[in-house]
């Protein structure tokens, strides 16, 4: 009879979790993305699903309500991601696959130089030398750093893993998240800067 009750609750907890996975759409890379923003208002005296109408501007996502330090000792307020698309490279100094990827990320950084914000934010490691040095051994100086190494930033965006990018629209609205491959990142941008 234990035996029974057993196999039957190991189905039940099964099927619960094929359940809370069904909503989600990873695509043919694995990587899962946010749903389309809800409907915008149709005029200027229709309120939009917030009940905003048209003539104000809605409030920036909570998820850019923060300060930071750059790895270069700056400050960095997250409302400076605002006014056009961003890419947000989660990386760590010891990550491997970071390093390889360096390289495309610098060019990104270059190709898409004021369309496209780069921003690295370094993470899982608690030396700001060890950041500096992995910047100065890829050539990543163009490129504005973060320095989280509580992870702050990182949970703001849902990143649990190194090296992931999440792409913000010029509203900061965040589009794609959970990305893990730089040959990925030129086609999803040209969509955004049309």
């Amino acid at each position: 009879m234990s035996v029974r009750r057993t196999t039957l609750a190991v189905v039940a907890v099964g099927a619960l979790l094929l359940a809370g996975c069904a909503g989600v759409d990873n695509g043919p890379t694995g990587d899962t993305m946010d749903p389309a923003p809800e409907r915008a208002p149709t005029s200027p005296t229709d309120p939009g699903p917030t009940g905003e109408a048209d003539n104000q501007a809605p409030a920036p996502p909570a998820h850019l309500d923060f300060t930071s330090t750059t790895v270069d000792g700056g400050s960095f307020d997250g409302h400076e991601l605002l006014g056009q698309p961003v890419v947000l490279w989660f990386w760590a100094p010891w990550c491997g696959i970071c390093a390889g990827q360096a390289p495309d990320v610098r060019a990104l950084a270059e190709d898409y130089a004021g369309a496209v914000s780069v921003v690295g934010v370094a993470g899982l490691d608690d030396s700001v030398e060890a950041m500096r040095g992995f910047i100065d051994r890829h050539g990543l100086q163009e490129v504005t750093h973060l320095a989280d190494p509580d992870g702050a930033v990182w949970r703001l965006y849902e990143v649990t893993a190194q090296s992931t990018f999440v792409i913000l629209d010029e509203s900061g609205a965040v589009v794609e998240r959970g990305i893990t491959r730089t040959a990925e990142l030129p086609h999803r941008l040209d969509l955004l800067v049309g």
